[in-house]
């Protein structure tokens, strides 16, 4: 029997009933397309029109997760799979709600000596102006539990603070605010315990939000990153440090700030990233010698259960 063959019935969980639904049909679309040209009888999957007990009656043998967000991305999905008995591509439950939980991340992080930004978490009755003294502005403010910047805002005065809780409050109950580091930002793909080659991302934008990730046509993806090769690989290690001290397996992906000073700051980790056109696991793993089709085999290959 090929590897291929070996598969079985193949479920590309997609879409789903998060804010990142249409981001995760795009990329669901991407890895399902990809695994037929592999040879894998793949079929899509969306968990919003029927329910995961379906996986079991329509005998799939194993699931490629492309959920992106809630319900799919913080380890409800995964621990369904687990109760089901189908292996699933990713990190397990726990991992999975730890990396989903940007405050929780910090936390764990902070604990074992890993750079994270400054921040605090705010309320509606925060002192807003003691939290802008204490940490400086600008800052970005964020939903704890959601990702592809969904909510965020960047601040450049104490005053603009409580309008952004207000935007970021409108998805989660749980909000930071987080010194913002002035520098470069680079990202970290994971794969199978390897931290690939580093991209560094410039945008016109304030930040590198939602359009800038998904849609915008001058968002620049620069790889090699430019930093110097010794830097880079202390980067790379300690992403993949943080990674595994999350209890993250299989692949994903950690972005970085580095300020001016050459000192990286780790701000979060996807369990599930972008598979689009526009993602950057995929630019990650070509830099690394390995195309779209095979990196999507190589993270079904890495199913398992719990």
């Amino acid at each position: 029997m090929s590897k291929t063959q070996s598969f079985g019935k193949v479920a590309v969980l997609l879409g789903g009933r998060s804010a990142e639904r249409d981001v995760s049909l795009r990329s669901g679309g991407m890895v399902l397309a990809a695994l037929k040209r592999k040879g894998v009888d793949a079929h899509a999957f969306d968990p919003q029109d029927q329910g995961l007990e379906q996986l079991i009656g329509q005998r799939f043998d194993r699931v490629f997760i492309a959920l992106h967000g809630r319900f799919g991305e913080d380890g409800t999905v995964q621990g369904a799979l687990e109760y089901l008995g189908l292996p699933y591509t990713g990190s397990g439950v726990m991992a999975s709600a730890l990396a989903m939980d940007k405050w929780r991340t910090k936390l764990m992080w902070q604990a074992a000596g890993v750079s994270t930004p400054p921040y605090e978490v705010l309320t509606k009755d925060s002192d807003f102006v003691g939290i802008a003294a204490r940490l400086g502005v600008p800052l970005m403010v964020k939903p704890a539990r959601e990702g592809s910047s969904i909510g965020m805002s960047k601040v450049d005065s104490v005053e603009k603070l409580e309008a952004a809780f207000e935007v970021a409050a409108q998805y989660d109950d749980t909000i930071i605010a987080e010194r913002f580091i002035d520098g470069v930002e680079v990202t970290a793909a994971i794969l199978n315990d390897e931290a690939l080659p580093l991209i560094r991302l410039e945008t016109p934008r304030v930040f590198y939000d939602y359009e800038a990730k998904y849609f915008a046509n001058d968002t620049r993806y620069i790889c090699p990153s430019g930093l110097a090769a010794a830097q880079e690989q202390a980067i790379q290690a300690e992403a993949l440090r943080a990674f595994r001290l999350i209890g993250c397996s299989g692949w994903g992906r950690v972005d970085v700030m580095v300020d001016k000073a050459g000192k990286p700051y780790l701000l979060e980790v996807n369990t599930i990233p972008g598979m689009t056109d526009h993602s950057l696991v995929p630019m990650a793993a070509r830099a690394r010698g390995i195309e779209f089709d095979d990196l999507c085999m190589a993270i079904l290959d890495s199913a398992h259960v719990g």
